[in-house]
């Protein structure tokens, strides 16, 4: 098997580029829904909200208000930093039994973890490849403005509370390029895919024989700030 890490910001396009993997193949676990579950009323992480954040954020059944706690943390770094080590313990716990079981399972398998926050967090090292989906942050800031029904501002304040996306293109092995049109993520996706379906049947010693240093072509055009622009 092979494991595989997915990034990128809020409104990169990640989940259409999960749902390709998983129609050419790729078994994927979405790392928000684990997020969910870890805050569900009665859960040790839900119980640590509750005494740090208090009542007010949260609904009356009980459950998260996750667009009051979304706006608190995008304005105060350190209620970030709080939120964060109370849920993603429990995220990445919840990542490591899923990729254990799967690997039992389905030893040629390529396990893919969708993960916001997986350079943020410090899992790189627990998986064998790191994609990174790209995109400009004029495009980010129009998509994520259209999905949420934000402001220009408020999307600008969702955007600058993450980690820059250029700076999570140097943990890349694989980046795709997600500016442009369904069909031109669709064939990078393709072809990302086919590298990684011959690493997992490879096995993983030749896997980490052939990872990628330096990074692929289309990595370095956007490291160096020449990514063709649409």
């Amino acid at each position: 098997m092979v494991k595989v890490g997915l990034t990128g910001g809020i409104a990169s396009g990640k989940s259409s580029v999960c749902g390709i993997f998983s129609r050419l193949g790729a078994r994927v676990l979405d790392a928000d829904i684990l997020a969910r579950e870890a805050v569900k009323p009665g859960r040790p992480a839900w119980i640590k909200l509750r005494e740090t954040f208090g009542p007010e954020y949260f609904l009356p059944d009980g459950s998260l208000n996750r667009r009051s706690l979304r706006n608190l943390v995008f304005r105060d770094p350190e209620k970030r930093r709080q939120l964060s080590e109370t849920v993603h313990p429990e995220v990445m716990r919840a990542v490591r039994e899923w990729l254990e079981a799967m690997g039992h399972r389905e030893p040629h398998a390529v396990l893919l973890v969708d993960l916001p926050l997986l350079v943020e967090v410090g899992a790189v090292k627990g998986f064998d490849r790191i994609v990174v989906v790209f995109v400009k942050e004029e495009i980010q800031l129009a998509r994520l403005m259209e999905r949420d029904r934000l402001s220009l501002d408020e999307a600008r304040e969702a955007i600058e509370a993450q980690m820059p996306l250029r700076e999570k293109l140097a943990f890349a092995d694989h980046v795709v390029d997600n500016n442009g049109s369904l069909e031109e993520t669709q064939l990078q996706v393709e072809a990302v895919w086919r590298e990684l379906f011959s690493l997992a049947h490879a096995g993983l010693k030749e896997a980490a024989a052939t990872r990628k240093s330096p990074p692929t072509p289309l990595y370095k055009r956007v490291a160096r700030g020449d990514l063709e622009t649409r």
